[in-house]
C-alpha cells in the first residue's frame, strides 16, 4: 500500500471522528430544539445526524430534510390559537400541515395565554402565526406562504405533509356562558283615573 493511499485512508478516518453528532427533539410543550449534547430523557421525537451529513433518523421516526431542519432551527413555527376559534384556526393548521412544516400550538384561553398573544402580535386576535420573530394576524394563504417561503421553509408538495391535530382543550378551561334571553315580564295595566266630581260614584 502506497503512502499516499495510507494518507487518504487516515484523512477518511479523522474527517468521520470529527464529525459532530446533532440531536434533534421535542420537549414536554411542543418546542423544536437542535442540540449538539443528547437531549433529556422526557425528549419526544429524538432524531440524529452527523453536522456535514446527511441526517440519521432515530428509530420509528423519518428523515428530516436539511434545509427544514435548518428553517426550523432560525425561524421556529408557532401558532396561536384558542378553543372557541374552530373554521379559521383549522384553516391555519391544515394550511400548516400541507406543506410538512413542524409548529409549535399555543392555546389562548386564560390571563397567561392572552398577555403572551398580546405580547407578541399587539393584539388578542386568532389566529395569529409568528415565524421566527414575524407575525402574522389572522389566517391569509398569500401572507401565510410569503413568511414560510422568506423563512426558506419547504413548498407544498416537497415534503411529506403533516397531520397535526388541534390539542385537547385545556384543563380547567370553561367556555364563556351564553348571555340568557331576557324573559317576558307581564306588563301591569295603568291604573284606570277614577272620575272626579261632585257626582263620581263613592
Amino acid at each position: 500500500m502506497t503512502r499516499a493511499v495510507v494518507l487518504f485512508l487516515i484523512a477518511l478516518n479523522v474527517a468521520a471522528v470529527s464529525a459532530q453528532q446533532m440531536y434533534r427533539w421535542t420537549d414536554e410543550k411542543g418546542r423544536v430544539h437542535i442540540t449538539d449534547t443528547p437531549p433529556p430523557a422526557s425528549a419526544k421525537g429524538v432524531k440524529k445526524s452527523k453536522s456535514g451529513g446527511a441526517a440519521v433518523p432515530a428509530e420509528g421516526s423519518q428523515q428530516t430534510p436539511y434545509d427544514l431542519s435548518l428553517a426550523m432551527k432560525e425561524y421556529p413555527v408557532s401558532l396561536y390559537t384558542s378553543p372557541m376559534c374552530k373554521e379559521p384556526c383549522q384553516k391555519a393548521r391544515d394550511h400548516l400541515n400541507k406543506r410538512g412544516v413542524p409548529f409549535r400550538e399555543i392555546q389562548v384561553w386564560d390571563t397567561d395565554s392572552n398577555e403572551e398573544l398580546k405580547r407578541v402580535s399587539g393584539t388578542n386576535q386568532v389566529p395569529t402565526l409568528t415565524v421566527g420573530s414575524s407575525v402574522q394576524k389572522g389566517y391569509e394563504v398569500s401572507s401565510f406562504d410569503e413568511l414560510l417561503d422568506s423563512a426558506r421553509y419547504p413548498k407544498a408538495g416537497s415534503v411529506k405533509p403533516r397531520a397535526q391535530a388541534a390539542p385537547a382543550t385545556p384543563e380547567g378551561y370553561t367556555p364563556p356562558a351564553e348571555s340568557e334571553p331576557l324573559k317576558a315580564q307581564p306588563v301591569k295595566p295603568p291604573e284606570e283615573s277614577k272620575p272626579r266630581g261632585p257626582y263620581a260614584p263613592r
